[in-house]
Order: C-alpha cells, then structure tokens, then sequence
C-alpha cells in the first residue's frame, strides 16, 4: 500500500488528477501494486514551494514533488523504473517535463500501517 503525497504549484483539478493517475499506473506498472490499491494526497500550492537547480536541473514553476511511502524490499533497479516510469507518465498524461518531477520514496515495515479501526492489519496477531 503506497501512500502518495503530490504537491504542484498552482495545479488545478485536472491537474492534479492526471499527476495522481500517472503516479498510480506507474506503481501498477513497475512494482505490481494493485490498480485498486491507491491512496493519494493530491495538493496545489499558491506557489509557496521552493526549490532550486540542485544537480544542475533547471527546474521551474511546473515542478510536481512526488513523496511515495510504502513497504520496503524493492530492488534499486526497481526504484529507478519507478521513478523513469513516473517521469514519463507525468510528462504525458499532464504535461509535466521530466525535468521537473521531483520523487522522494521512504520505506517501512509492516507494522507501520493501519488501514482503519485503530488496527495494524499487516501485524499478526
């Protein structure tokens, strides 16, 4: 169960709709996540994000941060077929350049989760 965070400036609706659903086909696409398995914060910025040209990227006010939490074990190759996967995705369903799509991914256990009713369903009991 990825847990996704998308931050835009001055994204509207659509928008933000098209970046939650290339982030979630990525996820389906790349580390088998069910399609049915989405949970997204999806959220436009008056334009209070900051950032700069770290690594030499020349971004600007199109940027999309994208924070994804999820359990761990994927491979380092797997990540970065994620992270291209997304890249692409973005940049076709909603315009967004690569350039621009910033992805963070932390990862964690089992019992970090609970999915409701106060309860860490992936702990056994």
């Amino acid at each position: 169960m990825p847990f996704v965070r998308i931050d835009a400036i001055r994204a509207d609706a659509a928008r933000l709709d098209a970046l939650g659903q290339a982030v979630q086909d990525a996820l389906v696409e790349t580390i088998g996540i069910p399609p049915d398995d989405r949970f997204q914060v999806l959220s436009s910025h008056d334009g209070t994000l900051r950032y700069d040209g770290f690594l030499g990227i020349d971004r600007d006010d199109g940027v999309v941060f994208v924070a994804i939490t999820m359990r761990s074990g994927r491979s380092p190759e797997l990540k970065q077929a994620l992270y291209r996967r997304i890249a692409e995705l973005a940049h076709e369903y909603a315009g967004t350049e690569p350039r621009n799509v910033v992805i963070t991914l932390t990862e964690n256990e089992p019992v970090d989760w609970s999915f409701g009713h106060g309860v860490a369903q992936y702990v056994e009991s």
